[in-house]
C-alpha cells in the first residue's frame, strides 16, 4: 500500500494543485486545532492558535471534524489503543479503551467512518490532524492509556488517520513543522521555509525515545 503521511513522502505536496484565492485547498482539519471545545473535558487543548496564520491563508478552504466528539460526544472519558496502532485497530488486531478499560473500538471506528464520508462529501484534498491522538495522530500515539504514572508512547497512527490513509487521503500534523513550511511556500509566493524545520518523526525526542528517522523517506 503507498505511504500517504505528507512528512514520509514529501512528493504529495508538489503533487497537489495549485491553490488559488478561487479555488482553495479544500483541507480537513480535526476539529480542537480549529479552536472548537471537542476535546475530552470540552477544550480545545490550547490547540486553537497552533495554526493561526496557516489557517488564515487565502488559498485554504477550511474543513473542520472530530471523530471522538461525533461517536463519543464531548465530554468523555480518554479513548486509547491498546495492543498496536489505528491500522490493527481497522484488522481487529488492537482494542481501544477508555481509562477505566471499557471498549471503546466500535464507537472509534465509526467516528473514523464518519470522518472519512464528511471529507469525501466535502472533496478533501489533504488533511491535518492532531499528533498523538488515539482518533487522529499520525506520527506517535500512546501505548496502552495515557492516563498513568508512567505513560507510554509508540510510533504509529490512530483510528481516523488509518481511516483517511486507507482511503488514500494525504495527512499530516501539526508538529510535522517542516512539511507544513513547504505547504506554506505553495500558498504563500515569497514565503521562505525555516531550512532548519523538521517533521515530528526526526524531532530529537522521538528519535532517541521511540527510533524515528531523521530523514523522510520516499
Amino acid at each position: 500500500m503507498p505511504e500517504f503521511r505528507v512528512p514520509h513522502n514529501p512528493a504529495l505536496i508538489a503533487d497537489l494543485r495549485p491553490p488559488h484565492r478561487e479555488d482553495p485547498w479544500r483541507i480537513l482539519f480535526s476539529g480542537c486545532l480549529l479552536g472548537r471545545g471537542c476535546g475530552i473535558d470540552g477544550s480545545d487543548y490550547g490547540m486553537g492558535g497552533v495554526l493561526a496564520e496557516f489557517l488564515a491563508l487565502p488559498g485554504v478552504r477550511v474543513l473542520g471534524f472530530c471523530p471522538e466528539d461525533h461517536t463519543l460526544g464531548t465530554p468523555r472519558n480518554m479513548p486509547d489503543i491498546h495492543g498496536g496502532d489505528g491500522r490493527a485497530v481497522l484488522e481487529g488486531r488492537a482494542r481501544v479503551r477508555d481509562e477505566h478499560g471499557n471498549d471503546l473500538t466500535r464507537a472509534m471506528i465509526d467516528g473514523a467512518e464518519a470522518m472519512l464520508a464528511y471529507a469525501r462529501a466535502e472533496k478533501a484534498e489533504l488533511a491535518i490532524l492532531t499528533d498523538m491522538s488515539g482518533a487522529c495522530g499520525s506520527q506517535v500515539i500512546s501505548d496502552g492509556c495515557r492516563l498513568v504514572e508512567e505513560r507510554r508512547y509508540q510510533l504509529g497512527v490512530g483510528v481516523a488517520t488509518a481511516t483517511l490513509l486507507r482511503a488514500g487521503l494525504p495527512v499530516l500534523s501539526q508538529r510535522d513543522h517542516r512539511s507544513l513550511g513547504l505547504l506554506r511556500a505553495r500558498l504563500e509566493p515569497g514565503y521562505q521555509p525555516d531550512p532548519e524545520a523538521r517533521d515530528h518523526h526526526q524531532h530529537p525526542w522521538v528519535l532517541a525515545h521511540l527510533g524515528g528517522t531523521s530523514g523522510a523517506e520516499s
